[in-house]
């Protein structure tokens, strides 16, 4: 069943569901997505550390990891996206947790390779690309704009989930049975509420 409040997987959805219903702009924002969480962990590799990791995984291969671990704003960052992505939906929360620390972990280890002034270099390009593609995917084929100009931090936090459930959908899963009909319904809603409210200003 689903749940109510921050929580409510099906609002969270049809929010973002409503301005990604063209099936080119999905795509886009599915190969795009996710390039855009592990270069914004590269960003914050660079900010002070709490906590260095690098002796509490002394049981691996000597110079894996270095120092590249620490317990930083990125990790913080982490740990917020995976926590909530969890308490949304237990089985596909848990495989977006996994893949935020594996991107946290696959950025420190860039980042502390690449070094502060290429590893920027490589995040800006990285942003810069993904970014526009997104834009250029709403521009184009969506003709609406992005939905974090109307809820950033919503739109912002659900965007990883999002395309990561648009990708599970492809095989048959669901958070429980009937939520893809519930959250198409409150899309085709959205749609309509948004397109009246367009239409009026035209008139």
């Amino acid at each position: 069943m689903g749940k109510s409040g921050l929580l409510d997987l099906e609002k969270h959805f049809a929010f973002y569901g409503a301005y990604h219903s063209n099936p080119i702009n999905v795509l886009i924002h599915t190969l795009f997505v996710w390039p855009i969480l592990f270069s914004t962990l590269i960003f914050l590799h660079f900010t002070p550390s709490v906590c260095d990791f690098s002796d509490k995984v002394s049981f691996l291969p000597c110079g894996l990891f270095g120092h590249a671990l620490v317990f930083n704003l990125g990790f913080l960052f982490t740990l917020i996206y995976a926590s909530f992505y969890y308490c949304l939906d237990k089985k596909a929360g848990s495989l977006a947790a996994l893949l935020c620390f594996a991107c946290w972990v696959g950025a420190s280890l860039l980042s502390n390779r690449l070094g502060f002034s290429l590893a920027w270099k490589v995040a800006v390009a990285a942003q810069l690309i993904c970014w526009t593609g997104q834009f250029l995917g709403h521009g184009i084929f969506e003709k609406r704009a992005p939905a974090l100009l109307d809820n950033l931090i919503q739109a912002l936090l659900m965007a990883p989930f999002f395309v990561l459930l648009e990708v599970l959908q492809v095989f048959g899963y669901e958070p429980y049975p009937g939520f893809h009909a519930n959250v198409e319904a409150k899309i085709r809603t959205e749609i309509k509420e948004w397109q009246d409210k367009k239409q009026k200003k035209i008139s």
